[in-house]
């Protein structure tokens, strides 16, 4: 039987109808009409509670090194800096380096750094305190701050760059030979427009091996006896620095200039005739040329203070002046280097402030892995004051090895 071609039609509007009719019947419930529930209001999250240390971060570095290679004279050694070099070196911990910091308050930053790998004699990795202070900033721009507790002494570029950057395994002798370790207990007052503390900023984060921020202009008072040391006189060292990288095309220029002044008390034997008090002075200059890709930095410091006079067997003050210039060239994650300095002047944190002749010559590649990891070779040739009476010349060559850490 057929059905004509309309019926499909007239069974679907029929079937419409019929519906349409049942569904607006009374008493009638359908869920399809039925308002949706309203949802249930979501639980307000808990508040979270604050902990002491989410306000701080930790960081830190690891340099182990090796510079017994090809090495001509075991009697060439510093004491200020690699104690492995020259007789009784071997696998060394040069700096084993964990950092604690972060913002405490809108207005108060803290800095805490211990060193796990100081040697004190012949007793190797003591733990030493480099750096515990605070920031006090007293604008909320952060543009002025007050630095309070043990800090480095904004002294030179060099010193105040963090041997984690630093392209040359240590800092020259003619700079580092101001503030041992670079550091001391003082009250330090820094200044920068937001704009340059921005730029500071950059100079380290790109790898362009900046000093860090260390004000534009910065003015402290210190103890003067150096780092982990008590005040042994009356009167305080006073310290002034003034630092500005500008930009000339797409390269980056920084000048830096300063110095400080006061008195130091003089470690010596008991034979050995002098003041025990000697007027302490210095002033510097430097160059930086950012390494885009070649840099060149030079630096450079004179001065009066405290020096050995064999010839009378007494202290004395005497010129210092000493300086060095480095060129490194930046190619991608390898940085090839070579540093020469000289020093000629007393040594004032060593008994008898003995008058220390340096010249050196070093050559290298730092390459950075990754991130974590940076390898460093370099060969050193020099010729360095023995730290013993009677104080004779030595000269030597050797290769050096670094493997760096950072975390």
């Amino acid at each position: 039987m057929k059905f004509p071609r309309k019926y499909p039609q007239l069974l679907r509007a029929t079937a419409a109808a019929a519906f349409a009719w049942f569904t607006l019947q009374p008493g009638t419930v359908h869920a399809q009409l039925a308002p949706p529930a309203p949802a249930a209001a979501a639980p307000a999250p808990a508040e979270k509670k604050e902990h002491w240390y989410d306000k701080l971060k930790i960081r830190g570095y690891t340099q182990v090194r090796y510079n017994r290679l090809f090495e001509s004279n075991d009697r060439l050694v510093n004491i200020q800096g690699d104690r492995s070099i020259g007789d009784g070196g071997g696998f060394f911990l040069r700096r084993a380096r964990v950092v604690l910091y972060g913002d405490v308050h809108e207005q108060v930053s803290v800095y805490l750094q211990p060193d796990f790998a100081s040697a004190i004699n012949d007793q190797l990795n003591v733990t030493i305190l480099r750096d515990w202070y605070a920031d006090v900033f007293l604008d909320k721009s952060k543009e002025l701050r007050v630095r309070v507790g043990q800090s480095k002494v904004p002294f030179g570029f060099e010193n105040m760059q963090s041997s984690q950057n630093r392209v040359p395994f240590d800092r020259s002798d003619p700079i580092n030979s101001a503030p041992k370790d670079e550091r001391d207990i003082g009250v330090f007052v820094y200044y920068a427009p937001k704009a340059i503390r921005e730029r500071f900023k950059y100079l380290v984060d790109s790898g362009l091996k900046g000093s860090g921020d260390y004000g534009m202009v910065a003015l402290g008072v210190y103890n003067g006896q150096t780092a982990n040391r008590r005040e042994l006189n009356d009167e305080p060292h006073v310290v002034a620095r003034a630092a500005y990288p500008f930009q000339i095309g797409k390269q980056i220029v920084e000048l830096n200039l300063g110095g400080y002044t006061g008195k130091y008390y003089v470690g010596k034997d008991k034979d050995v005739g002098g003041p025990n008090e000697i007027r302490d002075v210095r002033a510097y200059g430097a160059f930086i040329l950012y390494p885009q890709p070649i840099g060149l930095q030079v630096e450079y410091n004179i001065g009066r203070g405290p020096e050995f006079d064999k010839a009378n067997n007494r202290i004395k003050q005497d010129w210092l002046s000493g300086g060095y210039a480095l060129a490194t060239l930046k190619l991608g994650n390898v940085i090839p280097y070579v540093r020469v300095s000289m020093y000629d002047g007393g040594r004032k944190f060593e008994t008898n402030s003995p008058l220390y002749k340096v010249r050196e010559v070093e050559a290298g590649v730092e390459w950075q892995v990754f991130k974590a990891l940076e390898l460093t070779v370099a060969y050193n040739e020099a010729e360095r004051t023995f730290p013993e009476k009677p104080y004779p010349q030595e000269s030597g060559r050797f290769l050096r090895l670094q493997c760096q850490f950072n975390y």
